[in-house]
């Protein structure tokens, strides 16, 4: 194990207190909203928040013992936070000169990590000189100089636009795969985690909610929030069989389950009919259309009513039910669209 870590962190109106441990070579990335405690967490691991109780352990060794400084840790802020008057070559050797590597020393392993990460063309250029995505891959550099032992990402794309996100983060993939010690990635962007981890955390309020391989959470959320971000409808109920009860609704799924499970479907699985629907689809509930909006190429429909759903229609079907808010309408989902598993 490279990190072994208890986190407690108290605050008047907060706790965290986590537990992580990371495989050499992993990457874990913390997901939750604003609030649920990730970068805490990652400030704690670094030796820049106090903890009020727990322990870091590094390859055996203790780290919640030593100040931020002397931990062997590379970070990227969100903001990257490069010195503006040194070049990107020296941002990148500022580490290894710290450490009392020489000048020489530490600038030519710096020319060979921005060659690794493809700016050996813009090694004199200061940071206000580059764009985002550059500032990214410098930052990035920097924290691999000081050649870590446990390497942190704090929202390491979020200043980046859309086009250059889709690159940069195909970009640090690849490194992060070439580095073999820890990596936690804080990030409140699905994709990026998806893409980017081995194994999702997911943190709501101070505590774990759920963990696995980044297709495991997708496929059986078990909150909310989860389910949101994976884009799922999401229910907790009682089995028998084939039927979860939620609520006053009776789902017909395609797994046996008996007790407490949850129940979960996508939101293009969710037909819509201004009337019931003929041959009584055995998912069937009515609902009131509770908001219309666009979300990509699709509508989504906000329903109200024994169980909330969104439902994800084409704009002409959405002028063919002549669907607006406030209105009454049936709602369905296939039993094969529909997939129980244990709460």
């Amino acid at each position: 194990m490279t990190l072994d870590a208890r986190l407690v962190v108290t605050r008047p109106a907060f706790t965290l207190d986590i537990t992580l441990d990371v495989q050499p070579g992993e990457v874990v990335a913390l997901l939750g909203p604003n609030g649920a405690g990730k970068t805490t967490a990652l400030r704690a691991l670094a030796g820049l928040t106090p903890m009020s109780g727990g322990q870091i352990t590094l390859r055996g060794r203790p780290l919640h013992t030593l100040a931020a400084e002397s931990r062997p840790i590379g970070m990227v802020f969100q903001d990257y936070l490069l010195f503006p008057h040194l070049s990107a070559l020296d941002n990148v050797a500022f580490g290894p000169r710290c450490q009392g590597v020489s000048k020489a020393e530490a600038r030519s392993a710096a020319a060979a990590l921005l060659e690794r990460v493809g700016l050996a063309d813009r090694a004199a250029a200061k940071p206000r000189q580059l764009s985002g995505g550059q500032a990214q891959r410098v930052a990035l550099a920097r924290a691999l100089a000081v050649q870590p032992e446990l390497l942190l990402l704090d929202e390491p794309l979020a200043a980046l636009d859309a086009h250059t996100r889709l690159e940069v983060r195909s970009q640090l993939r690849r490194h992060l795969a070439d580095f073999d010690g820890a990596t936690v990635l804080v990030t409140h962007d699905p994709l990026d985690a998806m893409v980017l981890a081995d194994r999702l955390i997911v943190i709501e309020n101070g505590a774990i909610v759920q963990q696995g391989p980044p297709a495991e959470v997708a496929r059986r959320p078990r909150t909310d929030y989860v389910a949101r971000l994976v884009g799922l409808n999401l229910y907790r109920g009682v089995a028998d069989e084939t039927r979860v009860k939620v609520g006053e609704v009776l789902l017909h799924t395609s797994e046996r389950l008996d007790g407490a499970a949850f129940v979960a479907f996508p939101p293009a699985a969710v037909a819509l009919y201004r009337t019931r629907p003929d041959g009584s689809p055995r998912n069937l509930w009515q609902a009131r259309i509770d908001g219309i909006e666009r979300h990509g190429d699709n509508v989504r429909v906000h329903l109200d009513g024994p169980i909330s759903a969104f439902a994800d229609i084409t704009p002409a079907a959405v002028a063919d039910l002549d669907l607006t808010p406030g209105q009454q309408i049936w709602a369905s989902v296939k039993a094969t669209e529909t997939h129980a598993y244990p709460a």
